[in-house]
């Protein structure tokens, strides 16, 4: 009786733990919330293989929608819709990249997986969103879940994988 209620128990703590590493969208986490590596879709490589994006290809974006221009801004954990600010490749400004954000870690991670150009059908696409010097790292009034940032802008680089 004792083994199989102890077998029991360790088998919801190990599910429960397991789960707690995975976002809804199967990300796994690492120890500091932060996302781990993900692989980039076959469609999304192909697309950015039709549209001639290569790993590496970058354009300046505005981090989220409604909040153009700020100083400031908070972004908070889950979607984003950011704006191109600069072409990137066909992709012309004003192009909407929507994605993820995560604000567990010491710095934003935001992860972009379409794009929709403004006279164009959504696509997918791996882009990440990265400012050097710590820029995208929030500021310490951050409360849990989200993230303060001094600026609304960064660079929207393509990727062919997450890491």
């Amino acid at each position: 009786m004792l083994n199989s209620y102890a077998l029991l128990l360790s088998s919801a703590i190990l599910l429960a733990t397991s789960m707690a590493c995975t976002t809804t969208d199967g990300v796994s986490l690492r120890a500091d919330g932060s996302p781990g590596p993900q692989e980039c879709p076959e469609k999304a490589l192909d697309a950015m293989r039709y549209l001639k994006l290569h790993v590496g290809d970058a354009s300046l974006v505005e981090l989220d929608a409604n909040q153009m221009r700020s100083r400031g801004i908070t972004l908070y954990d889950g979607p984003v819709e950011s704006v191109l600010m600069r072409d990137l490749g066909p992709l012309e400004t004003t192009t909407r990249l929507y994605g993820q954000v995560w604000t567990s870690g010491p710095q934003v991670v935001i992860r972009y997986y379409k794009a929709h150009p403004p006279d164009g059908d959504e696509m997918p696409i791996c882009a990440v969103a990265r400012l050097s010097e710590d820029q995208l790292r929030k500021r310490p009034e951050s409360k849990p879940g989200t993230a303060i940032l001094d600026g609304s802008m960064a660079s929207a680089v393509v990727v062919n994988a997450f890491r």
